[in-house]
């Protein structure tokens, strides 16, 4: 990505910043337009994915993703509640990180049909679990034939 495009991103991203409770934190709706997702569905998704990603590495989840409920005009003067999360800068990292790694992915695959290589259509691998018993077994035989001799 080029650096005008990094800095324009970064502007953009630290203007929706929010201080709530003297916690700076985004809302994920505002965070999904800078990001260029038109769905929430699809925004969503990625959502679920970071909590993932800080359950995992032992964060509480509710201290960086809180769910709140936005109230939005309807047509007609009707009111909608939606779901909106407050993301703390590190849940934005997180958010930030699996639009990378979309983008990543995209890239590989444009370049392995560039040089002729379409993925689906080469052979499937053998199964990892397949190989490593296969090992295991190879290495214990090899280990019974050391011993006979």
């Amino acid at each position: 990505m080029k650096k005008e495009t990094i800095d324009q991103l970064y502007k953009a991203f630290e203007q929706y910043a929010l201080e709530v409770n003297g916690i700076e934190c985004w809302s994920a709706r505002e965070l999904q337009e800078l990001l260029g997702y038109s769905k929430w569905e699809n925004f969503s998704k990625v959502i679920n994915k970071a909590k993932e990603a800080c359950k995992n590495v032992g964060q509480n989840v509710a201290d960086h993703f809180p769910d709140v409920r936005k109230t939005i005009a309807m047509p007609k003067g009707a009111d909608k509640e939606i779901v909106d999360y407050l993301l703390t800068r590190y849940a934005c990292y997180l958010v930030a990180h699996t639009q990378e790694h979309i983008e990543n992915n995209a890239a590989v695959r444009r370049i392995l049909l560039e040089r002729g290589v379409v993925p689906e259509d080469l052979p499937a691998e053998e199964d990892v679990k397949k190989v490593e018993r296969r090992l295991a077994s190879e290495e214990k035989k090899a280990i019974e034939n050391k011993q006979q001799k």
